[in-house]
C-alpha cells in the first residue's frame, strides 16, 4: 500500500451545541488539516499521485474555512461542528475530485490542538 500526505492550517471560530462545558462559547482554533490518499498502485509514472493536486486541493479548502466561523460554513451550518463533523465536512469536499483513480481510501484528520484530532477514513471509488 502506498500513501500520499498533505497538510494545511487555517484559523476558525465554532461553538459547540450540548454538554461541553466553555466550548458552547464562540472560540477559535488553529486547525491543522491533514489529507492521506492511499493506494495499491503507481501509475506508470511511479506516483500514486500528483501531490501538487493535491496540495492544490488541499490548499484551497483550507482557504475557504480561514478566519471564517465553521457555524456560518454552508455544508457545515445546522450542524454541530465537533472536529468529527469538520472532518467529515473536509473528507466530503475533497472525496469527488479523487473517484475514479485507482485510490483505495481517503483519510481527512483535523487537528484542534497539538494533542487533539478527529478523523475520518473511508473508500474510494
Amino acid at each position: 500500500m502506498y500513501e500520499v500526505y498533505v497538510a494545511a492550517s487555517f484559523e476558525a471560530a465554532h461553538r459547540l451545541v450540548g454538554d461541553f462545558g466553555p466550548a458552547t462559547r464562540t472560540h477559535g482554533h488553529t486547525y491543522r488539516m491533514e489529507v492521506i490518499v492511499r493506494g495499491e498502485n503507481l501509475k506508470d509514472d511511479g506516483t500514486l499521485m500528483d501531490i501538487g493536486e493535491l496540495r492544490e486541493a488541499v490548499d484551497g479548502l483550507a482557504a475557504s474555512l480561514h478566519f471564517r466561523d465553521l457555524d456560518e460554513v454552508p455544508g457545515l451550518a445546522g450542524t454541530n461542528t465537533t472536529a468529527e463533523n469538520v472532518a467529515k465536512f473536509c473528507w466530503e469536499m475533497i472525496a469527488p475530485g479523487l473517484q475514479n483513480r485507482d485510490l483505495t481510501s481517503l483519510t481527512v484528520r483535523i487537528w484542534e490542538s497539538q494533542d487533539v484530532y478527529a478523523a475520518r477514513e473511508d473508500p474510494l471509488d
